[in-house]
């Protein structure tokens, strides 16, 4: 079973005071982005997994989608995704992704956030998705970044001969779990290398449409000076990929 860290009290109550939970997806940096990867919503039926508060639920209904689920473990999460949505065609499901099952050709579009790094099945996840995804359904998600989940130690240092700031990574072929302190300790995520997250898609039948490393434009540096260390290392991977 998953870990259900987001249903801890102390990690709760901090994680409810991140811009991505009190500004929804305008909260998010890597969002716009993210939403261009996205394809024809209107009269599709969607699958939210690891919904969260359900803002991209709304938001898929906002563009005409005919039905979402949204699937997520942290019954907190869960409590407040229902206060905040009124919408009939919406339905909030509690379900370990670990063991998800999915009906054949059920589903147009498949969505994730910041999710799948947390799973240790997600081969049998990614192959449950393909299968539910319907002929040129579409399966857009994003992970932590492959080189932001590598340190066994993650820190940013100065190096001593050239005075710059480097991000240094470790193992990062070696995959599997690591241990983070986030609001609290010992939240467990799984490394997983970029071949592997591309790989795995391709095993199940899906084409690869979508790849990007996300990096704040100078625009966004201008007005988010502290998101320069995205030039140092990126945090997001956010991938699509289609069923032909």
């Amino acid at each position: 079973m998953s870990q259900n860290v987001y249903d801890q009290g102390e990690f709760f109550e901090n994680y409810i005071k991140l811009d991505r939970q009190t500004k929804g997806l305008d909260g998010a940096p890597e969002w716009l982005q993210l939403r261009t990867m996205l394809p024809e919503l209107k009269g599709a039926r969607v699958l939210d997994l690891g919904c969260g508060f359900g803002w991209f639920s709304r938001f898929a209904r906002s563009e005409g989608a005919a039905h979402v689920r949204g699937i997520d473990l942290s019954t907190k999460m869960l409590d407040k995704a229902r206060r905040m949505t009124s919408d009939d065609a919406i339905t909030y499901e509690k379900a370990d992704l670990e063991d998800l099952v999915l009906l054949e050709t059920e589903y147009n579009v498949v969505f994730s956030a910041l999710t799948f790094h947390y799973i240790a099945s997600l081969p049998r996840l990614v192959a449950e998705i393909s299968k539910s995804l319907k002929r040129g359904g579409r399966l857009v998600f994003s992970v932590e970044h492959p080189l932001f989940t590598a340190p066994t130690t993650p820190s940013l240092i100065v190096d001593k001969d050239t005075g710059r700031t480097v991000w240094q990574v470790d193992a990062y072929q070696q995959e599997g779990i690591r241990t983070r302190t986030w609001f609290v300790g010992g939240v467990r995520k799984q490394h997983r290398t970029v071949g592997t997250y591309i790989n795995l898609l391709l095993s199940s039948g899906l084409r690869l449409t979508d790849f990007v490393e996300w990096c704040p434009s100078e625009e966004e540096l201008a007005k988010n000076p502290g998101w320069d260390v995205e030039l140092i290392r990126p945090t997001f991977l956010l991938i699509g990929a289609t069923k032909d």
